[in-house]
């Protein structure tokens, strides 16, 4: 009789039909101090400040470069794309990483740096246009660098997200306490990172502090953004220092010669079958729990998606009533949706700090479900102020009423709430019904990042 996840030799033809092998785990460790959990959490501080900035200001500055908006969505594409490959690839890449640094500290090492790279790219993207040769309101090749940018800054928040949080849920060892726990103080950096990105994004006078920033082919605008990617580098260089100093991994071979050679065997083992075959084979051994965390999430972020890619859009263009180049309308509904963005990021960093005690009181599952009710009312709030902004008077200085600005930034200032959850209860649920299938907690991350991309 065959026992799944340990193919016999007599029935080695049938691998692919048996559970995928269970990575070798780590040797236990004693508890890891929630401090330190903190420490290494701190790396999504630095992550989130650069994807506060990127959802904040990069939808309003593709369409400066000249990308119509109806495209502007389909550069955003890149994001669902590349976590349908990359994330679930790098947290299986990271269940059986033999480095001596560590199983998940490489890729998230490789991820911020590339990180840098990519924003680095975005910010100069209008210079390397014009030493390309951009004249004119036509600027292609800045274009092209931008979107080169843009995407590989989409992989590279991939390649790091995925292995963090398997971090986290390896530290936190099979404790459903300490694993909510160090998931909440994810989401605390995560909002974190989004109060400085969305305050640093709604500031408009970066360009007179790094004068450097501006030049011929740099405007305003645009010099505000390369300064805002700037100060995101010193802040992921500082996070994601204090994250991997403060993670002592051991590493899998930890000095033993006959579970090396038992790694590199199963590794040897593994060559012939394809990544996708395993991925798509360990949904067999998914128990219901699990489907309905998946199915969840997916119904969740049909919802989120649309507003974290269009909020400062949507404020510029239907509150302000604005168009990019068009006036100052768009661009002063634009720093309001980034002001409204930093009292969302407050209320999710607040709601963090309190995950756990809410979850201890109530269960993780209902309140996860309770935010999510929250999130509907909040979108359908989002509709009848936009029905009403479209049948009032603006005043004499172009500007929208006070109340209809108020009402859109108390919208943004809920969400936070269901957001922090979002980004919090369901990988900590995850995670601990994902270790006794005999997954690991890599490829785990990665199957909840498909039922996050897919839908997007």
């Amino acid at each position: 009789m065959t026992v799944p996840g340990r193919p016999s030799a007599a029935h080695g033809t049938a691998r692919r039909h048996t559970r995928p092998e269970r990575p070798p785990p780590p040797p236990r460790a004693p508890k890891v101090p929630l401090r330190r959990l903190m420490r290494v959490a701190s790396v999504s501080c630095g992550v989130q400040f650069g994807w506060a900035l990127q959802l904040s200001l990069l939808t309003p500055y593709v369409q400066e470069l000249g990308i119509p908006h109806v495209w502007s969505s389909l550069i955003w594409l890149c994001g669902p794309l590349s976590g349908l490959l990359v994330q679930p690839l790098v947290g299986h890449m990271s269940d059986r990483c033999a480095s001596r640094f560590g199983r998940r500290r490489p890729f998230i090492a490789i991820g911020t740096a590339t990180i840098a790279l990519a924003v680095l790219l975005i910010g100069h993207s209008a210079d390397l246009g014009w030493l390309l040769g951009d004249r004119g309101t036509r600027r292609p090749r800045a274009i092209a660098v931008f979107v080169l940018g843009f995407w590989l800054l989409d992989v590279a928040n991939n390649v790091t997200q995925g292995p963090a949080r398997a971090l986290l849920a390896d530290l936190a060892g099979n404790d459903h306490r300490r694993t909510r726990i160090a998931n909440a103080y994810f989401s605390l950096f995560m909002a974190l990172g989004n109060i400085l990105g969305f305050a640093t994004g709604s500031y408009s006078g970066w360009f007179s502090i790094l004068s450097f920033t501006l030049t011929s082919a740099c405007t305003v605008n645009c010099a505000n953004l390369k300064s805002a990617f700037i100060l995101d580098i010193v802040i992921l260089a500082i996070t994601t220092y204090i994250s991997l100093s403060s993670a002592h991994e051991i590493p899998l071979n930890y000095g033993d010669g006959d579970m090396h050679s038992e790694i590199e065997a199963q590794g040897q083992n593994h060559v012939e079958e394809a990544f996708l075959w395993e991925l798509l084979g360990s949904f067999r051994y998914l128990t219901l729990p699990v489907w309905i965390i998946l199915t969840v999430t997916s119904l969740t972020w049909i919802g989120w998606f649309p507003f974290l890619l269009f909020d400062t859009d949507w404020m510029g263009r239907e509150i302000y009533k604005g168009m990019p180049n068009q006036g100052l309308n768009y661009h002063s509904g634009v720093r309001m949706g980034s002001f409204g963005l930093m009292l969302n990021s407050i209320i999710l960093g607040l709601t963090s700090i309190v995950i756990e005690k809410l979850c201890r009181k109530w269960g993780a599952g209902l309140v996860w479900g309770v935010s999510n009710i929250i999130m509907t009312l909040c979108f359908v709030a989002m509709l009848i102020i936009t029905l009403v902004a479209n049948n009032v008077e603006f005043t004499q200085s172009g500007l929208p009423p006070d109340g209809i600005v108020i009402a859109a930034l108390v919208v943004f200032a809920v969400l936070g709430a269901p957001l922090a959850i979002t980004y919090s209860v369901p990988y900590a649920m995850m995670s601990t019904r994902i270790e006794p299938l005999g997954l690991g907690q890599g490829l785990g991350m990665g199957i909840l990042n498909l039922a996050i991309v897919i839908p997007q």
